[in-house]
């Protein structure tokens, strides 16, 4: 059997910018989808924790060395910029492949403060 398990989340990002005129998705810095272990195109859910929005859409990169989350194209109406929201991917495992896994969580907080002296 096959369970749909968390992935990836980043928790607690700060929205900076939000662009209803691009096509749609939400753009993330270069390094932060790397260090959260998403991938370009890649389906995610966000979920807005200032204002309860939820909805799905797909990575697209942004900066080499930016720390950016945009929300872009129709999403960008659920959202303002210095929202938090959680990003979260899923995939699907079977039973033996979750006994041994656990998905990457990056508390977006602490990431920026990590980042700002590397």
């Amino acid at each position: 059997m096959l369970l749909n398990m968390l992935k990836s989340k980043i928790h607690k990002a700060i929205v900076t910018d939000c662009s209803l005129n691009y096509e749609g998705s939400i753009t993330i810095g270069k390094r932060l989808i790397k260090d959260a272990n998403l991938n370009i195109n890649e389906k995610v859910d966000i979920y807005n924790v200032t204002n309860g929005q939820r909805f799905t859409t797909y990575v697209i990169e942004g900066s080499d060395n930016g720390i950016e989350i945009i929300i872009n194209g129709a999403a960008a109406r659920l959202c303002e910029i210095n929202d938090v929201v959680i990003i979260a991917s899923y995939f699907y495992l079977n039973n033996d492949e979750i006994l041994n896994y656990k998905p990457k969580i990056i508390h977006f907080k602490d990431y920026i403060n990590n980042w700002l002296f590397i």
